[in-house]
């Protein structure tokens, strides 16, 4: 049971572990109760939790004799035992908080894992452990289409093909399709021996925009797979905000300063770590959600 997955409600993470034996996912009951009263105090959070058990014991409620223990990592970096629920159960905890905060939970908390996006993740998850990442050209267009195919093929036609069409966000307009492909050559033949030049051939991918959809995941497991052939390093995306990675990101298009602080602040050197490789894949599919 090594599968660790994050999903985040609030800006808060939500942590699961996938149990193989039982094929089912156990969610962090701890996790569950910081977000329904919006708690960041570990301590507090671990309070209420077992004030909140004993009196669903007296209630003879049966989700805490449905708990299961399992490890899980605390921020002083140790692991130690944590209740989980499975899916049912988290609903059952759910709808013992007050009506409003209990629909809302809910109805995030079963929200569809056949969504695109899921199905995309779930393929990323599996990237680490398959032969497939071997053999991605690093830091060339084709190695960037065979990580967009990998991601989306079966699930977008246009999975791993370069835009045909002009598109803009947040007002800027991406590099034209008139000259996508040569823009493309030149960031690839772009030096890649330094962080700061590896930053900004990553900065330059991004403006390109080279695909209709699923840029930034594609171009975030690219980037680091440079950084882990160049440099032995990776970035730690779970120490970079949701808010603080977007809007450096829009910043960089006339200042890349922010982004590039941002980024070489969270290098690790845990480039075969798993459960590292997880983290960033749920935080870099995070940045991506509405």
């Amino acid at each position: 049971m090594n599968k660790i997955s994050i999903r985040f409600y609030d800006n808060k993470e939500v942590r699961a572990i996938w149990d193989e034996e039982n094929s089912k996912w156990l969610f962090s009951v701890l996790d569950i109760v910081a977000v329904m009263t919006d708690q960041d105090d570990y301590n507090k959070t671990r309070n209420y939790w077992k004030y909140l058990k004993a009196k669903l014991k007296k209630e003879n409620s049966q989700v805490v004799s449905n708990t299961t223990q399992l490890k899980l990592m605390a921020s002083d970096g140790k692991k130690y035992l944590s209740d989980m629920l499975d899916y049912d159960w988290i609903i059952a905890l759910g709808k013992t908080f007050p009506w409003t905060k209990a629909n809302r939970f809910i109805e995030w908390f079963t929200y569809s894992d056949e969504t695109i996006d899921w199905k995309s993740k779930t393929k990323a998850y599996a990237l680490f452990e398959s032969s497939f990442i071997d053999h991605i050209e690093v830091g060339t267009c084709k190695g960037l289409k065979q990580i967009h195919a990998y991601l989306f093929g079966w699930l977008y036609d246009f999975a791993g093909k370069i835009r045909q069409k002009n598109i803009s966000k947040w007002g800027f307009r991406f590099a034209s399709v008139e000259f996508l492909e040569n823009t493309l050559q030149e960031i690839e033949k772009m030096s890649e021996n330094t962080f700061e030049e590896i930053a900004n051939k990553y900065i330059e991918t991004n403006i390109a925009h080279p695909f209709m959809e699923w840029n930034g995941r594609t171009t975030r497991i690219w980037l680091d797979l440079i950084l882990k052939k160049r440099l032995k390093k990776c970035v730690d995306w779970s120490q970079i905000s949701k808010a603080d990675y977007l809007s450096a990101m829009i910043e960089s298009v006339k200042n890349d300063a922010k982004i590039k602080h941002l980024m070489q602040h969270a290098l690790t050197d845990k480039i075969n770590d798993r459960d590292m490789f997880m983290k960033w894949i749920d935080y870099s599919y995070y940045y991506e959600e509405e």
